[in-house]
C-alpha cells in the first residue's frame, strides 16, 4: 500500500482537527501541509509502531507544539471557547469529542502515558466547566449511582439541583427549576421511563440529555432520532466527564446565550 493510499483518507479530518485546534482554517491548513511536506522529506518521521491515522496525528502535534507561541497559556481573550482552553488539555478534549479518539489511541498521538493523558481530560473538563457551568439534573433510581454521579457533576464544577428517581419525580423537578443539563437512565424505580420523562421535558426546553444505561439497545434502534450523547453502564468517569464537557462546550443554546 503506498503512503498516499494509507494516510490520504485520513488528511480531510486532520484538517478538521487543526482548523478547531488552530482557531482558524489558514494556520491549521498550513500547518496540515507542513506535516505533509516532512513526510514527503523523509518518510521516518512517521513513527512505525503507530497505526497510519494515530502516526499521521502524532506527527501533526509534534510539529504544532514545536512552534513555541502554541504553547503559550491562553490570554482569556481569544473568540471561541476552545482558545480559552489551555493547549495540552485542549488537543486532548479535541482528540477524543471532535476525532473520536480512543483514550489509548489519543494518549499515542499526544505522545503521552494514559496517567498523563487522564489528567489532561481532566484539566479540560475543569476549564470547560468554567466557562459553561450548570445546573444539572439526574435522573437514576439507583441510590448509589446516584451519588456518584452527583459526585463527579459536582466535582466539574457545576451544581445538582435535584435527583429524580420516577417519571415523575423528573417531571415536578424541572417545574420547579429549569437544568441546563440532563443525566438520565432509561428504566426508572416504579417501572416508569427515563425516556419519557426526557421527550416530556423536551417538548418544553431545550437542553442537552445524556442517558446512562445498562439497556443501551432501546435507544440505538434505528427506527428514530437517536441521544447524541449514550453512556453504557457500567461508565467509565473519565468517560462520562468528556461526554458531559462534550455536551455542554457544543452545545447550541449555550452558543446562542454566549453570544447574546
Amino acid at each position: 500500500m503506498t503512503m498516499t493510499d494509507q494516510l490520504g483518507p485520513h488528511l480531510p479530518f486532520l484538517r478538521r482537527f487543526a482548523r478547531a485546534l488552530c482557531g482558524n482554517q489558514t494556520s491549521g491548513d498550513a500547518y496540515v501541509v507542513a506535516s505533509l511536506e516532512a513526510i514527503v522529506a523523509n518518510r521516518d518521521v512517521l513513527p512505525t509502531h503507530l497505526e497510519p491515522r494515530v502516526a499521521l496525528y502524532h506527527l501533526f502535534l509534534r510539529i504544532w507544539n514545536d512552534t513555541p507561541v502554541n504553547n503559550l497559556a491562553p490570554s482569556g481573550d481569544g473568540e471561541s471557547r476552545l482558545e480559552t482552553l489551555t493547549p495540552r488539555s485542549r488537543q486532548a478534549f479535541l482528540l477524543t469529542t471532535v476525532e473520536s479518539f480512543q483514550p489509548e489511541d489519543a494518549a499515542a498521538v499526544m505522545g503521552v502515558d494514559a496517567a498523563t493523558f487522564a489528567e489532561l481530560s481532566d484539566t479540560a473538563a475543569r476549564e470547560i466547566a468554567e466557562q459553561v457551568a450548570t445546573e444539572v439534573l439526574i435522573i437514576e433510581d439507583e441510590p448509589i449511582i446516584a451519588m456518584d454521579l452527583e459526585s463527579l457533576v459536582e466535582g466539574l464544577g457545576h451544581t445538582v439541583i435535584d435527583i429524580a428517581r420516577t417519571h415523575k419525580e423528573a417531571l415536578a423537578a424541572v417545574a420547579k427549576r429549569r437544568p441546563g443539563l440532563v443525566l438520565a437512565d432509561i428504566q426508572l424505580a416504579d417501572g416508569s421511563s427515563g425516556l419519557d420523562a426526557v421527550n416530556d421535558i423536551l417538548a418544553n426546553i431545550e437542553i442537552p440529555v445524556i442517558f446512562i444505561t445498562a439497556y443501551p439497545e432501546r435507544l440505538l434502534t434505528g427506527s428514530k432520532p437517536e441521544p447524541a450523547f449514550l453512556i453504557t453502564k457500567p461508565f467509565q468517569t473519565n468517560t462520562l466527564r468528556a461526554v458531559i464537557s462534550q455536551a455542554l462546550f457544543f452545545n447550541d443554546s449555550s452558543a446562542r446565550k454566549d453570544a447574546a
